[in-house]
């Protein structure tokens, strides 16, 4: 039966999702909601969908398709881009979890005595992951811009001391090198890698001489028996604007009850495993535990993606999606940017995209409309219909998962209901809906930090994340939530007009299409906003018919450019009802943002009070006296 969203649905969408339906069974379970209005104006607000029972532990999965589907393909890799895939299988992952399992227990790592990984996803970095986790250790995934792009490894070093790893993994010696020995002194572990170890090397062993030992399972496997749903799974950091980031514990509890949750809103992945092409960084939870976590409890197969959303390797991104065909589709709006670009010039890629992908999943930060709208028409121009493109919402803090856009919204945005489980208590802050969280999924604390720990939930457990929420349609509550900022980041003009930041960034990029990556806003307790922008510089070298080796300033003063933005000011503006709702002012940054300073993380995601910390030049630019440092609404009357 088509679920009742299918009424909402743009032409076209419903006869996709029907025949979809009537092929391979339904894709979404219907939304089913109780909301609950208390006496103080809070509400709470839950799901009716039955979700089944979690397993035990994360290790049940592994255990479970290695005997049951061994020889499926579980992962696979390029060792170089373009050469062939290898592949390994379920059985073969299950015998090499055990073996590495065994030798860490060996080796005394414990719930105390974490491993630690600095490197970026690959089968390896899978296997080490998996096998702490089967045993009962918990895995901390460093993300690499602290080992790689990071000019003094301060933040590195401090992580590592909080953690005081048992075993740190390096993909090689030779790229991790300086890392590894920043952060000698701060540690006494053993070093793992998958490269070639010098003779010399003290406290360091290679990967294969591990997995060549006897593959015994019984001590990896009295271990995985021992392990419980409140035995720490993984220690993931987030990026906080100030200070060390933060290691948010996250039990198996938490990660398997976010499975079925998922599971019982997608009943499709019961019928047909997951296929997935994904980059997205195991040291963060979208990457970790939404998809790869998707994969293992399904039984799915996936294909570790080479590129990036960058312009040198958002090619390597499309030749994976073309030669693997896979049936979900996860990525973060500048991902799906830069994959439109593509598919435009590409109509073999077009084609195989849309007519093996089920349904488009986008998240990590609101898809902008235009996107949406693009990835709409190129869906009709190849297959005649529209393909289903839903998001979620939640934190590290959440396993990741909170909500759940099981149903087709009329436009971006929407991040649906909260799934099988889960509590929102949705309560009044200023002229906004705060929005805190309770369930299994949702953390037990932070690692060492019991005041902060204390301080992040309130007096009936609900943790508080500190994000806004808005009814699609309060009178349909059914009909989802639109994520509605950020408590912390709006701010108020001096007319005593609150800025609505998420909002505002998502539609200041659109209106700037396609000159701006990001936008960061500025205008507290002023009396109009300001933009700072992170530039598309591919776009902007094309607007202004530049080539690579112009510096990149020259390329973004170019009068192309400046009126582009412009126009774009004023196109904003004439949407906008109030000076909340556009900019009068806008600088484009030529320096992109940093790992080093918090600015940016790993998949892509601004800070935007790291960066309004970090930039007070270029905010003294924008709002000064020199019109040439800032694009103005006025620059298209001058044109």
């Amino acid at each position: 039966m088509l679920n009742r969203a299918a009424q909402f649905l743009r032409p076209g969408t419903e006869r996709k999702m029907s025949e979809i339906e009537a092929s391979r069974g339904q894709l979404f379970a219907e939304p089913a909601i109780s909301l609950e209005t208390r006496g103080d104006g809070s509400m709470i607000l839950r799901s009716r969908i039955e979700a089944k029972a979690p397993a035990r532990s994360v290790g049940h999965w592994i255990r479970r398709w290695g005997a049951s589907t061994p020889e499926r393909v579980f992962l696979a890799e390029r060792p170089r881009p373009g050469a062939a895939w290898s592949h390994l299988s379920y059985g073969e992952a299950l015998q090499k979890t055990r073996a590495i399992g065994n030798w860490m227990l060996d080796r005394g790592l414990s719930e105390q005595r974490p491993l630690t990984v600095l490197s970026g996803n690959s089968i390896d970095h899978a296997l080490v992951a998996l096998a702490a986790m089967y045993v009962g250790v918990p895995v901390a995934t460093i993300s690499t811009a602290y080992s790689l792009m990071s000019g003094d490894h301060k933040t590195l070093k401090a992580m590592v001391h909080l953690l005081a790893p048992g075993a740190i993994y390096a993909a090689d010696l030779e790229s991790f090198g300086p890392a590894l020995k920043a952060i000698e002194g701060t540690h006494d572990a053993t070093i793992l890698t998958s490269g070639p170890v010098p003779a010399d090397a003290s406290a360091t062993i290679a990967l294969k001489d591990l997995l060549a030992l006897e593959p015994s399972s019984s001590a990896a496997d009295v271990a995985q028996d021992a392990v419980r749903p409140d035995t720490i799974a993984r220690l993931l950091f987030t990026s906080g604007s100030t200070g060390t980031p933060k290691a948010v514990i996250n039990t198996h509890g938490m990660l398997t009850s976010n499975q079925e949750a998922k599971a019982a809103v997608w009943p499709f992945l019961e019928q047909e495993a997951p296929i997935i092409v994904d980059w997205l960084p195991w040291s963060h939870t979208f990457g970790a535990n939404h998809n790869f976590n998707m994969v293992l409890r399904n039984g799915g197969s996936l294909y570790i993606d080479d590129g990036r959303p960058t312009t040198k390797l958002a090619a390597m991104t499309t030749a994976n999606l073309k030669e693997v065909a896979p049936n979900l589709c996860f990525n973060v709006p500048r991902g799906y940017d830069m994959l439109v670009s593509a598919m435009r010039e590409d109509a073999d890629l077009r084609r195989q995209f849309f007519e093996n992908v089920r349904l488009i999943f986008y998240s990590a930060a609101a898809l902008p409309q235009n996107l949406w709208d693009a990835i709409d028409a190129l869906s009709h121009q190849t297959i005649g219909c529209s393909t289903p493109m839903v998001s979620a919402w939640g934190s590290t803090e959440t396993a990741p998962l909170a909500t759940d856009c099981h149903f087709q919204a009329e436009r971006s945005g929407n991040i649906g209901l909260p799934v099988p489980g889960v509590e929102l208590k949705l309560l009044p802050n200023g002229p906004k809906l705060e929005v805190r969280i309770r369930g299994p999924n949702v953390t037990p604390g932070y690692w060492k930090q019991p005041e902060l720990t204390e301080s992040v939930f309130d007096e009936e457990g609900f943790y508080i994340i500190g994000d806004a929420m808005r009814f699609a349609d309060p009178a349909a509550p059914e009909k989802g939530l639109f994520f509605d900022g950020r408590v912390a980041e709006d701010f108020k003009l001096s007319t005593g007009t609150f800025v609505n930041v998420g909002q505002l960034r998502v539609d200041g990029i659109a209106a700037l299409d396609p000159v701006a990556q990001d936008i960061v806003l500025t205008g507290h307790d002023s009396d109009a906003v300001g933009f700072l922008i992170f530039p598309n510089m591919m776009a902007c070298r094309r607007l202004a018919g530049l080539d690579n080796d112009v510096p990149a300033r020259a390329v973004l003063d170019h009068p192309t450019v400046r009126v582009h933005v412009a126009k774009g000011l004023e196109a904003l503006k004439r949407t906008g009802v109030g000076s909340s709702r556009y900019a009068t002012r806008a600088r484009l940054l030529d320096t992109p943002p940093s790992v080093d300073r918090g600015e940016i993380t790993e998949k892509g995601h601004i800070n935007q009070r790291a960066v309004l910390a970090n930039r007070a030049s270029e905010i003294a630019l924008l709002n000064g006296n020199d019109p040439t440092a800032y694009v103005g609404l006025d620059l298209t009357v001058q044109t």
